[in-house]
């Protein structure tokens, strides 16, 4: 099976990221907005038992955080992705270190850490420029605390549902 860590955001960023996601984001069905911790890997029935241990483990050395959304940006020329900008910080990077070490499911991601929203993907080269134009315009800051991650399972159909959530922080 493929599994993922992510942080889901609020109803209320989850709504304004859906409002233009709905329409630009092909992704749209599969997944709430989310910011992703560690991309989709896979795991065994045995392996996985290992790997919820291992996030228990982990969460206990992170106190909620506050995840503040900047401004729109963009993956270009890699990719014609917009996304809501996360502010990075010293706590958001520890977690996705501690995640995407080899000895955590896997090889570690190819891509540097860019925490982020993705609210529109493969668009055109016009519709990008003009999406990104009209964010450009908005006033997108966004601030709220963070207190829990989600281990993600991915189905048949290529649907992402939560799978277990874990509390940041010992309790």
């Amino acid at each position: 099976m493929k599994y993922g860590i992510a942080i889901f955001p609020s109803k209320t960023l989850q709504d304004k990221a859906n409002s233009y996601r709905k329409r630009y984001d092909t992704n749209y069905s599969l997944i709430a907005p989310h910011v992703t911790i560690k991309a989709a890997f896979e795991a065994s029935d045995a392996e996985i038992k290992n790997i919820e241990q291992k996030i228990e483990d982990v969460v206990t050395h992170f106190d909620p955080m506050v995840l503040k959304v900047l401004k729109a940006s963009t993956f270009q020329p890699v990719s014609n992705t917009i996304y809501f900008k996360v502010e990075p910080s010293i706590e958001l990077e520890g977690l996705y270190n501690a995640f995407n070490q080899e000895e955590f499911a896997g090889a570690p991601s190819p891509y540097n850490f860019v925490p982020h929203i993705t609210i529109g993907q493969n668009l055109s080269i016009n519709e990008h420029s003009d999406v990104l134009g009209q964010l450009s315009m908005l006033d997108l800051t966004h601030q709220e605390v963070i207190s829990e991650i989600q281990l993600m399972i991915q189905n048949e159909q290529g649907t992402w549902n939560v799978y277990k959530t874990y509390k940041l922080g010992k309790e």
